[in-house]
């Protein structure tokens, strides 16, 4: 059965397209990033060179990356943070 984005649409309070932040936490490495990275531009053709912000934590074991995107469907959200979420390398993903 096809889903047209009307249902979409209701499945969601969000207007597509839209700006939206994901957040993602993992060990303070360059490999975690770099994954990160590899894994948003799989699902983003257009993630700009501002678009990642990194924070560590105060003993700087862990980072939290912070990715905004121009998201243009549920289903590209769902399919960005099942990825996320099936790494190894990423703690949790908000």
């Amino acid at each position: 059965m096809m889903i047209n984005a009307m249902d979409e649409q209701q499945d969601t309070l969000f207007e597509f397209p839209c700006e939206f932040p994901i957040k993602i936490m993992g060990q303070a490495t360059d490999e975690f990033e770099a994954e990160v990275i590899a894994i948003m531009r799989r699902h983003v053709s257009d993630l700009s060179e501002g678009a990642v912000k990194r924070r560590e934590s105060a003993a700087k074991n862990y980072a939290a990356l912070t990715v905004t995107i121009n998201a243009t469907s549920k289903a590209q959200l769902d399919a960005i943070y099942q990825e996320l979420s099936d790494h190894p390398l990423v703690l949790m993903a908000l």
